[in-house]
């Protein structure tokens, strides 16, 4: 649970007891907590061995490496929902950077990297069909940056009237550089998904990391109506 205190509490976000305090584009709200299913899917099992994986070699790293680690993250603050900058420990600096070069095909990095602008993915498009059954995602920059991959990520066939699914994603693809856009996409999705279906809605994310920093960027998403 999360609390911006004033003269009385005034803002509030995450958990306490059993409800969760939250905010959306009308306001405040609270929800009752609903535990969710852990079915152990293939994506979820390789997100956790990743971070065990990662956790386990920070404790091989130098007293002097781990230092250096603690001491880069003020320059890698984010924003919380409060508008107040804060910083990651070292240990979780290299986890989520490691996690990102992992994801985008890279290796382990021991030594921080200099905080740089993060690599940009500037407009995503993306067209289906299921008579001919096509899924072309078009992207720019392209071809993808050296030193960059994207990650293209999808969600399964949705409602046409669907448009909250920032659960629904999942990783169909790794654009290494100097691939091209538009990008056949079908392949990939249909060994995760299954073939699109005419009248259902298919939402595309892309966001580029640095595979030397493992920074990234910012997602952009994208979204269609499968034709006939």
């Amino acid at each position: 649970m999360k609390v911006l205190w004033g003269s009385l509490a005034v803002d509030g976000s995450g958990k306490l007891g059993g409800h969760v305090y939250a905010k959306n584009r009308g306001g405040n709200y609270v929800r009752t907590k609903a535990t969710p299913l852990n079915p152990q899917t293939s994506y979820q099992t390789a997100v956790r061995n990743t971070f065990t994986t990662l956790a386990q070699s920070w404790r091989t790293l130098t007293q002097t490496q781990i230092a250096a680690w603690n001491s880069a993250v003020t320059q890698f603050q984010s924003t919380n929902v409060f508008g107040s900058l804060k910083s990651p420990s070292g240990e979780n600096l290299y986890i989520r950077l490691n996690t990102n070069i992992l994801t985008a095909g890279g290796t382990v990095i021991n030594v921080p990297p200099a905080a740089g602008a993060a690599p940009q993915v500037s407009t995503v498009s993306v067209t289906s069909a299921a008579g001919t059954p096509a899924i072309s995602i078009v992207f720019t920059p392209t071809p993808v940056p050296a030193n960059t991959a994207y990650v293209i990520e999808a969600t399964p066939m949705l409602s046409p009237g669907k448009n909250f699914v920032k659960n629904q994603f999942r990783i169909i693809h790794v654009a290494a550089a100097a691939v091209a856009s538009p990008y056949n996409a079908l392949a990939a999705y249909e060994a995760k998904f299954g073939a699109p279906i005419a009248g259902q809605k298919l939402f595309v994310r892309i966001h580029a990391i640095n595979l030397t920093t493992g920074i990234k960027s910012l997602p952009i998403v994208a979204s269609c109506i499968v034709a006939a």
